[in-house]
């Protein structure tokens, strides 16, 4: 099959494409479905630098790639979707896979099925930004009538996380470059620019006081957010800032951990709110899959509204 390979940690330079990688064949509880789009997420480039083995340990030759679109096309025994009923070969379905997403076929076992009106660029687009979300407001306990201040407002993660708390009652104020400013009002978040004097502006728009932080941006946000929530570091959680910088700041790391069944669920269910137009997500580009070095860079560089997504 084609697939993106690299057999060593470093820059965009070591992913290469192949034609002729083995097929991966299903085990229990497993489908392998033919990819039709694939998410680009930073965490792929942080993979492929080695920088969080502590937490994805990788076995070369590795294939990136967390989350894939794509049609069923072998089953391996009891593999279920999230309302328990068997998978069956052509069901189109959307999720994490545990192969690598960057190829035209891939194994995975949490999944669900993707509804008739979301394309596939926009299921590809969902669950690690989905899952994400979810986990992190969770673990932030965000309730009705608090302020969250979401650093990253604009991207993929952030974007689906605004929309979650604005929806569960929150008052969200986010943090994004000024031509993002309109998109996050469309979502109903209240936009501050970041960078130096960050703190002035979100009191300006927070004068109530801001209960909880989700940072989706990065390291220089951490000394900030704890002046911000007044030294409450409980109400602050990361997913950007190296785990060793959060823990010196004694900060909140988070890089997954949700059972599986419940991400199977929450992907169904976020599918089902974006067909239904209450829940937006956005695609800033789509690339084909041997120009995925290019897709890494453009994600590294920041500051993409949306996700970029692979088309093998």
């Amino acid at each position: 099959m084609e697939a993106i390979v690299y057999e060593e940690f470093g820059g965009p330079e070591v992913l290469r494409y192949e034609d002729g990688v083995a097929v991966p064949e299903p085990g229990p509880g497993e489908v392998r479905v033919e990819v039709a789009a694939v998410g680009v997420n930073p965490l792929d480039w942080k993979r492929r630098y080695g920088w969080v083995e502590q937490f994805y340990p990788t076995t070369f030759p590795a294939v990136p790639g967390l989350e894939f679109a794509g049609t069923v096309d072998a089953v391996g025994p009891g593999a279920k979707g999230p309302d328990g009923s068997e998978l069956r070969v052509g069901d189109e379905v959307f999720g994490w896979t545990k192969t690598g997403a960057y190829a035209q076929y891939a194994l995975a076992d949490i999944v669900a099925r993707k509804p008739a009106g979301l394309s596939w660029e926009l299921a590809a687009s969902l669950p690690v930004a989905g899952e994400t979300a979810a986990r992190v407001l969770g673990l932030l306990g965000v309730r009705a009538g608090e302020t969250l201040l979401l650093h990253g407002a604009a991207g993929a993660v952030g974007a689906v996380a605004a929309q979650l708390a604005v929806a569960a009652g929150a008052t969200v104020i986010g943090t994004a470059s000024e031509r993002n400013h309109g998109f996050l009002r469309e979502l109903g978040v209240t936009p501050v620019a970041y960078g130096e004097g960050l703190a002035d502006r979100v009191r300006a728009a927070a004068p109530q006081g801001v209960d909880a932080v989700f940072d989706a941006a990065g390291t220089d946000n951490l000394p900030v957010s704890i002046e911000l929530t007044g030294g409450e570091k409980s109400r602050i959680v990361t997913i950007s800032a190296p785990n060793d910088v959060a823990a010196e700041h004694g900060i909140v790391f988070s890089a997954g951990g949700t059972d599986p069944s419940v991400v199977s669920r929450q992907l169904a269910e976020q599918a089902r709110l974006v067909v239904e137009g209450r829940l937006r997500v956005d695609v800033a580009e789509t690339l084909p899959l041997k120009e995925a070095a290019r897709a890494q860079e453009l994600s590294e560089a920041g500051h993409v509204r949306g996700k970029l997504v692979l088309l093998p």
